[in-house]
């Protein structure tokens, strides 16, 4: 496969809205909630529109109020929403219950049933999307919604592999959503992971794929992992994961880390303290990584921007993290004084 240096990203998946409790508070202590737009993959759609790319999400909402918003947060953050298709139902949505100091923070979904998640793979004009572009993007998250969910992911990715479009797939395992019904997730992500050029996951995405327990205790044993996984798919170039050590729920320790099938890089570990919000920060590192392998950096470069990227959004409030290449460029783990 020829990597193109021209063209779009297209990425696909569901947008949801996400409510939360303000300033820490438990559900039960609250009478309103804050509601931003978010999802994996506009996430990922909205950090690389920020960063100067040129982006198109592919998804389907409800034709109401709700779809509104989420089509104009898209726009706001510079995603081209042609592909963005409009029907009569419900939104996805999800609860964020959110933690402080010692209490984790919690999510409810409340997605079943949403246009997209009841959508149909010819639907979606997936051959018209894909033309000219550069990547498709996806998550695990499309297919642990469903059969229905599986088949749109599938579809997605033949598309890709018919247009000869690479793709980059993150695991993004999400226990509550595929415990929800007869799945068996380690053989539906195997398929779709035989297309994939990208990978954004962890030696325990790689235990899940492969059914072999593999440690992370250090830089040879997540290289044991990678190279695994670089067995086991042949189309596979870029392996791309984050190690994050919780201290508290405002206070993280993060490193990331590359492996290509030639080399790796991993990061110094960055502390991250005064967290706003940590949701996001997954997608907000994969927009980093994404947005310098697409210039063509070296793996050291793309590595340190994927940390960059994901360490600042822990700064933002809400799923999208919308600072561009200047604020990417000026970050240093010691900063913090007024950029004047």
């Amino acid at each position: 496969m020829t990597r193109s240096t021209s063209g779009h990203v297209v990425t696909f998946g569901e947008v949801l809205l996400r409510f939360a409790t303000p300033g820490a508070r438990l559900t039960v202590q609250c009478d309103a909630l804050d509601m931003v737009v978010g999802g994996a993959e506009a996430n990922v759609a909205a950090g690389l529109a920020s960063l100067g790319h040129d982006v198109k999400m592919l998804t389907r909402l409800p034709s109401n109020p709700l779809g509104d918003k989420a089509r104009a947060a898209l726009g706001a953050a510079g995603v081209d929403t042609t592909h963005v298709d409009r029907d009569v139902g419900r939104m996805g949505l999800y609860f964020l219950e959110s933690g402080a100091g010692l209490r984790p923070s919690s999510i409810t979904y409340d997605r079943a049933g949403s246009v997209f998640a009841t959508s149909k793979a010819d639907q979606f004009d997936f051959a018209s999307a894909l033309e000219g572009a550069r990547l498709l993007h996806l998550s695990g998250i499309t297919p642990a919604l469903g059969p229905g969910g599986v088949a749109l992911a599938q579809a997605a990715v033949a598309a890709a592999d018919a247009a000869d479009v690479p793709v980059c797939f993150d695991g993004n395992y999400r226990a509550l959503l595929w415990d929800a019904w007869d799945s068996n997730p380690r053989e539906i992500l195997n398929g779709l992971m035989q297309s994939a050029t990208i990978m954004f996951g962890n030696h325990r995405d790689i235990s899940l794929l492969l059914g072999k327990a593999f440690s992370g205790a250090g830089s040879d044993r997540r290289r044991e992992a990678a190279l695994a996984a670089f067995e086991a798919f042949p189309k596979l170039q870029l392996i791309a994961s984050t190690a994050r050590h919780v201290v508290n729920s405002g206070h993280h320790r993060i490193a990331t880390r590359l492996d290509a099938r030639d080399g790796a890089h991993q990061t110094n570990e960055v502390y991250v303290t005064s967290i706003l919000d940590r949701i996001g920060t997954g997608d907000a590192f994969a927009a980093g990584v994404l947005h310098k392998w697409l210039q063509g950096a070296d793996l050291a470069e793309t590595a340190e921007a994927g940390l960059a990227y994901t360490v600042l959004k822990h700064t933002i409030p809400g799923d999208m993290s919308l600072l561009g290449v200047d604020e990417l460029e000026a970050f240093s783990a010691g900063g913090g004084d007024v950029r004047r």
